[in-house]
């Protein structure tokens, strides 16, 4: 049976991909969560790659990884949204962000609408949302959102979000994205309800 997802706050799940922490990355991560917030009541959960990358890093198969990275990978396979994000490392996202994602249900992300969002020291690393993230996640055949968000270096000052052109971005990429997650939802719950009438 398909969860009715009329009266509960929508399941945001985002990953951030650095290695380091504090993140540009990770503050991109939280404007977009915030933005979503303006909109929409969420349940937002952020998984910190440079807090659990030392739990999984040496698994071979999701049999091997601790508890705790089993919970997050659950968390990934039910939101009902995810947020991606990545610094760009040498022309894409981190390995250990692919290796988090080797361990994910290859069916379980099927139709689940994806926010792309990547931070790189200048604009020629941009493409990496259209040639390196949309092409994995078409591998799990989700739902990639129409905008994706990029921010260099010179949009931050420290870790501060300080670029309104990346602002906008984000209000455009949001505005944009949500109605495809409602409609996810709606068609889910018709489905739902069909297979229930059976």
């Amino acid at each position: 049976m398909v969860e009715n997802t009329a009266n509960r706050p929508l399941r945001v799940v985002a990953v951030s991909g650095s290695l380091h922490a504090p993140s540009k990355t990770s503050v991109l991560v939280s404007a977009i969560l915030d933005e979503i917030a303006e909109h929409q009541d969420i349940s937002r959960h952020i998984i910190e790659l440079s807090d659990i990358g030392p739990e999984f890093a040496g698994a071979l198969t999701r049999e091997q990884v601790p508890a705790s990275v089993e919970d997050e990978l659950r968390r990934i396979e039910n939101a009902d949204l995810l947020i991606v994000a990545s610094p760009v490392y040498r022309g894409s996202f981190t390995g250990l962000f692919k290796h988090l994602f080797d361990f994910v249900g290859q069916y379980a992300l099927i139709d689940k609408p994806v926010l792309l969002a990547a931070t790189g020291g200048g604009e020629r690393h941009a493409l990496m949302l259209e040639h390196q993230f949309r092409p994995l996640f078409g591998f799990f055949q989700a739902l990639t959102l129409p905008i994706g968000v990029y921010a260099s270096n010179t949009d931050f000052a420290e870790y501060t979000l300080t670029s309104d052109a990346v602002k906008s971005r984000v209000r455009l990429a949001v505005l944009r994205g949500l109605p495809f997650v409602h409609n996810r939802d709606r068609e889910r719950d018709e489905i739902s309800a069909y297979v229930g009438a059976w």
